[in-house]
């Protein structure tokens, strides 16, 4: 194990390996604190900064954070680091990569240098090299970096900003799900997928669920997706059963251990992107995963331990994630960032620094990257805070968000963005929905000279018979 140390003022940091260096030079939140592993002082997180830009970047790969042995996740990770792909960058420090990816990010040709080398980042890598990166070099790279995915509807286009419709109902009720389908359809919302969190796991009430979903999405011919989040287990029983599955919903996590949580393992996860292949459901594309991570579920559910029994920094363990997401081709990919609590991220400052970490390390390694703009009512952040992550997740290209009525989440108790949000940053930042959603929206007439959503009246809609239907 390496010790690092680093001399500032006079005084001599020293830190215990790569983890607690990891650690220590995270910028400041709740769940580091509470995991035991965060700087004890601004001047001792400067010191681990300065002593992680010079940490070679061929560190990670001989020094795991997570050991290789015990979790399957560092195994991924490893076995399927791409040397080839790793050859330009491989002479490089930490801050040497942060300079790279700058540097890069400002020419015409970024958007292929950076996919040519993401095969070759660990989620280690690109979790150091973002704790010594501003926010608006976070946005910048993020920017520059450009990952399609595609379905019925295409994912990640320049100049595009998809949205997940999430018609939560705190009983399933068909009616209420409904309604908030139409209200999210008028305000041009649902090209990612319209996607319910379900009250209940039961086989039956989620069968239900798709069979409402797909019902509404053929009679009016529209070019999206469904899904239900249920556990992939869930899933996989009706996909053999029969009924319509679009995409397959897991929630995944960066150790082992925490997926152990979830009751999942990376073979289960491979079936289950199998068998949603095996459907042929889409038209522009054959990607039939979504996946919702969060920092701070390793914390949560106890495995967030690392190479000697050191807590690893959340968000080092939501990089990780990435790996296991990436493994499996998604559609979407989502943090869900401020949802797990004041415990995790306390306020609206640290709810929108981890949200363009997570966005930037997930674009890094390939993923088409989404951001549940959202906070729990306990913590110390509000719609102000939202905005902001919002117009910055925007101008960094993010894939998609997600919305839901009003901005209130009635089913989960949680505040996440409004059809109307989605609006104003299409509006503000020149964006515009899926190509092939904002046809159909066209073709409907709801979009006007410029592109943009009309304001309609639902009776007044071609979605009308929705607002009478179930």
């Amino acid at each position: 194990m390496t010790v690092y140390h680093q001399r500032i003022r006079g005084v001599t940091h020293t830190f215990d390996g790569l983890v607690d260096l990891l650690a220590k030079a995270t910028p400041a939140r709740s769940g580091d604190e509470l995991a035991g592993c965060a700087a004890h002082s601004d001047a001792e997180r400067a010191a681990a900064q300065w002593a992680l830009a010079e940490v070679p970047l061929t560190a990670f790969l001989s020094d795991p954070v997570v050991p290789y042995e015990t979790d399957e996740v560092t195994r991924l990770i490893l076995d399927t680091h791409d040397r080839m792909a790793f050859r330009p960058i491989a002479a490089l420090t930490v801050g040497g990569l942060r300079d790279w990816l700058l540097s890069v990010a400002a020419t015409d040709e970024a958007a292929a240098t950076l996919a040519a080398v993401s095969p070759g980042l660990t989620p280690e890598m690109v979790a150091a090299v973002s704790k010594l990166m501003r926010n608006q070099d976070l946005i910048a790279v993020a920017r520059a970096a450009r990952v399609r995915a595609g379905f019925r509807t295409t994912i990640g286009q320049p100049g595009t900003l998809a949205t997940r419709l999430q018609p939560n109902h705190p009983t399933d009720d068909p009616r209420g799900i409904a309604a908030a389908v139409l209200d999210g359809l008028l305000l041009g919302c649902g090209d990612a997928v319209i996607g319910i969190n379900p009250a209940t796991d039961s086989p039956r009430a989620t069968a239900d669920l798709l069979h409402l979903l797909d019902e509404v999405r053929q009679r009016f011919d529209i070019p999206t997706q469904s899904c239900v989040l249920a556990h992939v287990t869930t899933t996989l029983g009706l996909i053999e059963s029969g009924a319509p599955v679009d995409l397959v919903f897991q929630s995944i996590a960066g150790t082992e251990g925490a997926n152990s949580g979830f009751g999942v393992t990376l073979s289960l996860l491979r079936e289950a992107e199998q068998a949603g292949r095996s459907l042929r459901r889409g038209t522009v594309g054959d990607n039939v995963m979504y996946l919702e991570t969060g920092q701070g579920s390793a914390l949560s559910a106890g495995a967030h331990l690392g190479t000697d029994g050191k807590p690893v920094d959340q968000q080092t363990l939501e990089a990780r994630a990435y790996a296991v997401a990436r493994e499996l081709n998604p559609l979407l990919v989502n943090t869900v960032v401020g949802f797990i609590g004041p415990e995790y991220l306390y306020d609206g400052k640290q709810i929108v620094r981890a949200g363009l970490e997570d966005h930037f390390c997930g674009k890094l390694l390939g993923l088409p990257m989404g951001v549940d703009v959202c906070y729990t009512n306990h913590a110390e952040a509000d719609s102000d805070d939202m905005d902001t992550l919002l117009t910055l997740l925007g101008a960094a290209g993010v894939a998609f968000v997600i919305a839901v009525p009003g901005a209130d989440d009635v089913m989960l108790g949680y505040q996440s963005l409004s059809f109307h949000d989605a609006l104003y940053a299409r509006r503000v930042l020149n964006l515009r929905p899926a190509p092939e959603f904002a046809a159909w929206l066209d073709r409907l007439g709801m979009l006007d000279t410029t592109g943009r959503i009309r304001e309609i009246e639902p009776l007044s809609s071609p979605l009308r018979a929705l607002a009478g239907s179930r």
